[in-house]
């Protein structure tokens, strides 16, 4: 839950390097609050009508979070040393979304790069 307000606290921070573990809980958290959300909305009632079983509590969740999502995204990619841009390479169908995946699951480069410090070997 850590990693979670850590990346809200950076909501718009788009330099730095951010750990497998801040991206990958961030992920996690991000995925049980939509849920309840969509939980929320249909046990409300108040699902949109043409959005299946979404409503506003879910849209404006996703609003909120979409720019830290976004941050801690290019941050992620920083950290293995690949450009915030690469998050573009999703676009590729199947390959992109694949490669994409392989980029967030890497270790990251080792000591410091462009981006800034390893705040594997800072925490140290």
């Amino acid at each position: 839950m850590n990693y979670y307000l850590k990346v809200l606290q950076n909501y718009a921070t788009f330099t730095g390097r951010a750990r497998r573990s801040e991206y990958w809980y961030f992920a996690l958290f991000n995925l049980i609050f939509g849920i309840v959300a969509v939980i929320l909305d249909n046990v409300l009632g108040i699902p949109m009508e043409g959005m299946g079983n979404y409503g506003p509590l879910y849209s404006l969740y996703s609003i909120v979070v979409l720019i830290p999502g976004l941050a801690v995204l290019v941050r992620r990619l920083h950290y293995v040393g690949k450009s915030g841009w690469m998050f573009f390479i999703a676009l590729i169908p199947i390959i992109g979304a694949i490669w994409l995946l392989v980029l967030l699951v890497t270790d990251s480069e080792a000591g410091s790069n462009k981006w800034g410090e390893n705040p594997k070997e800072v925490e140290s």
